[in-house]
């Protein structure tokens, strides 16, 4: 890659650059330092610079800003060469076509039948397959921890978006612990840049298989709803599909996996609020918007480019830079949530209005079908081990190396206390 500092490409205003680490060593340290920055900081990506935006204001006036878009063409150091394909967080921003990547009328066509497949009544529907699901990997968690510690993200918190997605799009079970495999070796900053990009040839190859099958025999999924035209509709290319689904099974399982160990982390750390939420006085929907407001499960999302010059308060981004979205800065905002924005706290007196799924037209399509999922596995969880504790100090649980994803490398647990 070339490192890019052209002049004509970089955040031109004053202030100290924050270098976003992607190991994610201090990942408290960073937020307080890109909240230091301003409304809007200037950070540096694996040697590219780009703007940040941190408060929660301001995020909302640019995820409707139709001057700032998806299209990778409109990002200058990609236009000059200065980024390439050799940069290591391309697959993130370049990721092939779907609804994740275009703007206007062609993110309209690709994101409504996705939207049209996860109504509050396809939810319904499906609650109970989700609650069989959830004492299914409740049972075999209890079965590898009755003599000991037990990884609840493995055994528990990763399997089961990925049985949700997965039973929605039509991917068979045995297919569950490939994909894992592959996103979590995809998202990590240790998996070689070389490799990466042939884990993403991969599944669009896995994807494309799927939707030929699913064409030649379309079922009562997602991936037949994508490929099946509404009458009068035009149909979703090939490439289309695999886009959506490739993308939509990342968000769709990774998301949830932050949202359920976070909130397992904080009630853990809280143990008086663990006790209101048990004995119901606080619902769990509380606990949930609270997580995902103080530790929400995506950090930074990757990235988004200038068509025209944008002015934010005093500053300006100029046409053709980048814009990452800091979600866990934004719910840290203490103009928006009060100066305990800092704090865990589920019974805080201001409401709970977080963006961590977005705002605007790109506003995340599975954050409903997330918010389900929690809302059945962490009652059932702490209703099946209510002394679930720790079985290491909180300070030696591990970031995974994603800049992207608020995710924990394991999590190891005593079934009960």
């Amino acid at each position: 890659m070339n490192c890019p500092h052209a002049a004509s490409h970089e955040p031109a205003t004053g202030g100290a650059t924050v270098v976003i680490d992607p190991m994610v060593q201090d990942l408290d340290g960073e937020t307080v330092r890109l909240r230091d920055a301003g409304p809007l900081a200037r950070i540096e990506l694996l040697g590219v610079p780009a703007w940040t935006v941190t408060r929660h204001a301001e995020a909302r006036q640019l995820l409707v800003d139709p001057r700032l878009v998806k299209d990778l063409d409109a990002w200058g150091l990609w236009q000059s060469g200065a980024v390439t394909h050799a940069w290591p967080l391309i697959g993130m921003i370049d990721a092939g076509r779907s609804m994740f990547t275009v703007d206007g009328e062609e993110h309209r066509r690709l994101r409504t039948k996705t939207s049209q497949a996860i109504t509050p009544r396809r939810l319904e529907a499906i609650r109970p397959d989700i609650e069989k699901f959830t004492e299914e990997l409740l049972d075999a968690l209890a079965e590898q921890g009755k003599d000991g510690v037990v990884d609840l993200k493995s055994v528990f918190a990763q399997p089961l978006p990925m049985r949700v997605v997965g039973m929605l799009m039509g991917v068979d079970e045995a297919e569950h612990p490939m994909l894992m495999k592959r996103y979590k070796a995809f998202f990590s900053m240790l998996t070689p840049h070389e490799e990466r990009l042939a884990l993403l040839a991969e599944l669009d190859v896995f994807y494309a298989a799927l939707v030929r099958r699913k064409t030649a025999q379309p079922t009562d999924d997602l991936t037949s709803a994508l490929i099946l035209a509404d009458e009068g509709g035009e149909p979703l290319t090939e490439e289309e599909v695999v886009g959506n689904l490739k993308a939509m099974v990342a968000a769709g399982h990774e998301t949830t996996i932050g949202l359920i160990l976070n909130a397992v982390r904080a009630l853990l750390a809280h143990p008086d609020q663990l006790r209101m939420v048990l004995d119901g006085e606080i619902p769990w929907d509380t606990v949930i918007e609270e997580t995902l407001r103080w530790d929400t499960p995506t950090t930074h999302l990757l990235m988004r480019f200038a068509k025209e010059d944008i002015q934010v308060g005093d500053q300006a981004i100029a046409k053709g830079e980048g814009v990452v979205i800091s979600y866990r800065v934004i719910g840290r905002d203490v103009e928006q949530h009060g100066p305990d924005a800092d704090a865990f706290d589920i019974t805080r007196a201001t409401p709970i209005r977080h963006m961590t799924f977005g705002h605007g037209p790109h506003i995340c399509p599975g954050a409903a079908l997330s918010r389900v999922e929690a809302g059945i596995a962490l009652p059932a969880l702490f209703g099946r081990f209510p002394g679930l504790r720790l079985a290491v100090p909180d300070e030696e649980l591990r970031k995974l190396p994603v800049m992207t994803q608020n995710d924990m490398e394991s999590f190891p647990v005593l079934l009960n206390g």
